[in-house]
C-alpha cells in the first residue's frame, strides 16, 4: 500500500482519557511529502495517519484527515464547490491561497494557520510547554479517534453546539454532541446536538460527522486558550468557516446544512396537548371547551397513550378498544377549526402484532452480536402512573431504504383521515450494539439517526398532508433544522425548568435551527404554579411555534380566572403578531438566521448585551425579555438605542439595565425606535384568515 492510503492503527494509538489527558502520549500526525493537486482547490498530502485533504471554499476551508469510507447520511445539503487556489512551498510548510484567504499548513508536526487579509480567523492551539514546543497537539490520532486542537483567543465567547440548557456562552465547558433521551433540562445531556460552534471574533468550526464528538472550550482541564476536539470517528472531515458578523457565519453554515422548508401558517397557532386524553370523549370535551373560552388554538394533540395501545405500539392505527371511528372524531374537531396532531416514535414493540412480519422483511436494526432484531429494554426508573412502563421494542432502520419508504408510505392513511401534523417523539434509543443495514455500527449512527427519522416523516408530510407540511420533533442533528419544527423535550415545572428551556431554544437558534417550542408549564413535577404557567406562555408567544403540554392539564383555565386571562390577553397578542413572525420564518428561510435571534447574533456590536442570554430579539425589531423569576422579578439590557415599549409605546433610551417587578398581565418586550410592526385580526384559529396572514395594522414605533 502506498503512504497516501496508510492509516493509523487505532488499535496501538494512544489511549486517551478524557478529564485527565496525558498529552505526552500523543503522537502528533506529521505530513511526509509535498502536496498533490487533485483538481482546482483540492490538494493531498501524505501524513503518518492518511491522507489529508484540503478544499478551498468561498468562505472557508475544508479539511479531511483519514479514510473517509462511512456513510454520511446527507448531513451536508449538496456537496459545497470548491475554490481554485495557489500553492506555494518551503521551509517545511505550505501555503495556500484563494481570494482573501491564506491557508499555511506546516509539516512537522502537522499544524495549520487559517487567515484573512492575512488576520488570524483560526489556527492549532499555540498552548507551549517547557519541554517540547506543542503542550496540546495540534492533530493526532488516539484510540478514541481524533485529535485537534486549535487557538482560542481570551475573552472569545463561544457559541452553539445545539441545544444545551446551560450558559449559551459554551466557554470553559466540556461539551459532548452526543444525543440524549435526556429526561429533563437539567444537565449537559440533550435531545439535540450539534457539532458546530462560532464565535463573534469572527470564526465558525463544523465537524461534518455523524459520531460523537467532544468540544473541551477553554477547559481548563485541557487548557483555558484552547479549543479541544475529540472526534470518535475513523477520519475527521473538519470545516472552518469566516464571516464578520454572526449572522454572516450562521448564513455559512446554514448554507451547507440546509435551511427550513417554509411551515404552513396554522402550526404557528397554538398547539394543546397534555399526557394524555385517555378517551375520545375526553379529547374532544377538550376541544369544546378550548372554543367555549374562546381560547385562540389551531391544533389539538393526540399524544401517545391517547391513540396508541401501549403494549403493541408503535404502529399506525388508532387503538380499536378505544375508537370505534377515529376518523368521526377528528372530523368533529376538525369542524370546530382544529388541526390534529398525532404522535409516534420509531420504535415497534415485540408484542405488535406487525412485528414478526417487520422483522422478516429485515425493517429493524439488528443485534451485531447475534444478528436478530436489536431489542431496546426501557429503564423503568421514568415510568409511573401516567407514563406507565413499556414493553421490549426494536428500532426501524432508516438506513435500509426499504424500511424508510414503508414508514414513510403508511402515514398516507393517517394523513388521509385528517391527521395534519405528526408529533415525532424519541429517536435517542440507538445502542453501540445496534448494526444496520448500511454497515454502520450503533455507535456511528445514534447521533444522526433522528435526522434519518424525521427526514422519513417530513417527507411523508410532504407528500400525503393535505394542509401543508410540517412536524414536531424532539430529537435531532446537524442538519434537523431542515425538517420544522422542533421542541424541548421534558422540562421539570418551576422556574429554572422555565430559563433552561429558554436557554436550550436560544443554544439551538444559536447552532443555525429557526423553528422552536418549549412545553408550556413544564412537562414533570407540575405544582399548578398559576405565575410560572403565565411567565411561560408570555415567553413562548414569542417563538417560532407554541405548544402547551405537560402531565396533567395544560388549559389555562385551570390555574384560575386572572391567570387564564392572561394567558388570554398573550395568545391573543401572538395571533397579531403572525405577519411579523411570518416574515421571520421567510428571512429563515432564505438565510437560516433564526426567529429567536440570541443577544450575540442580534447585536454583534454591543458585547453588552451578550450575558443576558435569557433576552433575545423575536425577528429583527421586537426585544423579548422572559420573567423567569416569581413576582415579576426581572433584569433587561437595551442595546444602544432607542426603544418603545411594545404595548404601551412609552420610549426608553438603550444602553441601560431596566430592574423590572411587573404585574402578571405585563411583559418586557420592547420595539426598535422607527421600526414598523405589522399587526393581523384578533381571531380564534388561523383558519379565520387563511394560507397566508392577513395584515390589519401597520404601527409605527
Amino acid at each position: 500500500m502506498s503512504a497516501l492510503g496508510k492509516t493509523a492503527n487505532i488499535d496501538n494509538a494512544a489511549p486517551f482519557d478524557i478529564l485527565n489527558p496525558n498529552w505526552s502520549a500523543c503522537r502528533q500526525t506529521e505530513i511526509l511529502g509535498t502536496a498533490s493537486v487533485v483538481a482546482p482547490g483540492q490538494l493531498v498530502f501524505e501524513t503518518t495517519d492518511g491522507p489529508f485533504r484540503v478544499t478551498t471554499l468561498e468562505n472557508g476551508v475544508r479539511l479531511n484527515l483519514g479514510p473517509h469510507n462511512r456513510p454520511v447520511y446527507g448531513i451536508l445539503d449538496g456537496e459545497p464547490e470548491p475554490v481554485a487556489a495557489e500553492i506555494s512551498g518551503g521551509e517545511g510548510k505550505t501555503t495556500i491561497s484563494w481570494g482573501f484567504f491564506t491557508l499555511t499548513v506546516r509539516h512537522q508536526p502537522m499544524a495549520i494557520d487559517f487567515r484573512r487579509w492575512d488576520r488570524p480567523v483560526l489556527e492549532s492551539a499555540r498552548d507551549g510547554h517547557f519541554v517540547r514546543e506543542f503542550r496540546l497537539p495540534p492533530f493526532a490520532r488516539v484510540d478514541k479517534g481524533w485529535l485537534v486542537n486549535l487557538d482560542l483567543t481570551s475573552q472569545d465567547p463561544v457559541y452553539g453546539l445545539g441545544e444545551k440548557w446551560g450558559p449559551l456562552d459554551k466557554r470553559g465547558q466540556l461539551v459532548h454532541s452526543f444525543t440524549h433521551d435526556a429526561l429533563g433540562v437539567n444537565s449537559e445531556r440533550s435531545y439535540k446536538n450539534c457539532p458546530f460552534a462560532w464565535s463573534p471574533a469572527g470564526w465558525g468550526i463544523f465537524v461534518h460527522t455523524p459520531a460523537p464528538v467532544l468540544h473541551a472550550i477553554g477547559f481548563s482541564q485541557w487548557s483555558h486558550r484552547a479549543y479541544g476536539l475529540l472526534v470518535e470517528d475513523e477520519a475527521i472531515d473538519l470545516f472552518l468557516i469566516a464571516g464578520k458578523t454572526p449572522e454572516q457565519i450562521l448564513e455559512r453554515y446554514t448554507r451547507l446544512t440546509g435551511r427550513p422548508v417554509m411551515p404552513p401558517l396554522w402550526s404557528l397557532g397554538a398547539i394543546l396537548s397534555k399526557a394524555y386524553y385517555q378517551t375520545p370523549a375526553e379529547f374532544l370535551e377538550a376541544a369544546r371547551t378550548v372554543r367555549s373560552y374562546g381560547m385562540p388554538c389551531d391544533t389539538i394533540t393526540f399524544d401517545g397513550r391517547a391513540w396508541q395501545d401501549t403494549d403493541t405500539r408503535f404502529h399506525f392505527d388508532f387503538d380499536p378498544k378505544r375508537f370505534e371511528d377515529p376518523k368521526s372524531i377528528i372530523d368533529q374537531v376538525k369542524a370546530m377549526g382544529f388541526h390534529v396532531c398525532c404522535w409516534e416514535y420509531p420504535l415497534v414493540s415485540v408484542n405488535s402484532p406487525i412485528y414478526d412480519e417487520l422483522s422478516d422483511k429485515g425493517y429493524f436494526l439488528t443485534d451485531r452480536r447475534s444478528g436478530l432484531p436489536y431489542r431496546y429494554e426501557w429503564d423503568m426508573e421514568p415510568f409511573g402512573k401516567v407514563l406507565t412502563p413499556l414493553p421490549d421494542s426494536s428500532l426501524i432502520d432508516f438506513t435500509n431504504p426499504a424500511a424508510y419508504a414503508w414508514w414513510r408510505d403508511e402515514h398516507k392513511a393517517l394523513f388521509d383521515l385528517g391527521v395534519d401534523m405528526i408529533k415525532s417523539d424519541f429517536g435517542e434509543q440507538v445502542e453501540p450494539d445496534c448494526q444496520a443495514y448500511n454497515g454502520d455500527t450503533g455507535k456511528r449512527l445514534h447521533n444522526v439517526y433522528p435526522l434519518l427519522y424525521n427526514r422519513c416523516v417530513f417527507e411523508a408530510s410532504e407528500m400525503y398532508a393535505k394542509n401543508g407540511a410540517c412536524l414536531l420533533a424532539r430529537a435531532g442533528w446537524a442538519g434537523s433544522q431542515r425538517y420544522p419544527a422542533q421542541w424541548g423535550g421534558d422540562p421539570q415545572a418551576d422556574w429554572e425548568g422555565l430559563a433552561a428551556s429558554l436557554r436550550g431554544g436560544l443554544s439551538w437558534a444559536n447552532s443555525g435551527a429557526a423553528c422552536y417550542a418549549t412545553d408550556i408549564g413544564g412537562f414533570y413535577g407540575d405544582t399548578r404554579d398559576a405565575e410560572l404557567f403565565v411567565r411561560w406562555t408570555q415567553a413562548a408567544v414569542f417563538s417560532s411555534h407554541m405548544r402547551f403540554h405537560g402531565i396533567g392539564d395544560r388549559a389555562p383555565w385551570s390555574y384560575g380566572e386572572r391567570p387564564a386571562n392572561a394567558v388570554m390577553t398573550a395568545l391573543k397578542l401572538r395571533y397579531r403578531l403572525l405577519p411579523y413572525l411570518w416574515k421571520a420564518l421567510e428571512t429563515a428561510c432564505e438565510t437560516g438566521l433564526p426567529v429567536q435571534r440570541p443577544m450575540a447574533v442580534a447585536c454583534p456590536h454591543d458585547p453588552a448585551s451578550w450575558s443576558f442570554d435569557l433576552q433575545f430579539m423575536f425577528g429583527p425589531d421586537i426585544l423579548v425579555s422572559p420573567i423567569v423569576r416569581p413576582q415579576g422579578i426581572g433584569r433587561t439590557y437595551l442595546p444602544v438605542g432607542n426603544w418603545c415599549h411594545l404595548v404601551t409605546n412609552e420610549a426608553i433610551t438603550g444602553g441601560t439595565v431596566i430592574n423590572h417587578n411587573l404585574d402578571l398581565e405585563d411583559m418586557a418586550v420592547y420595539v426598535r425606535q422607527g421600526a414598523t410592526i405589522a399587526f393581523g385580526p384578533s381571531v380564534q384559529h388561523t383558519g379565520e384568515i387563511g394560507n397566508l396572514p392577513l395584515i390589519e395594522e401597520q404601527r409605527q414605533y
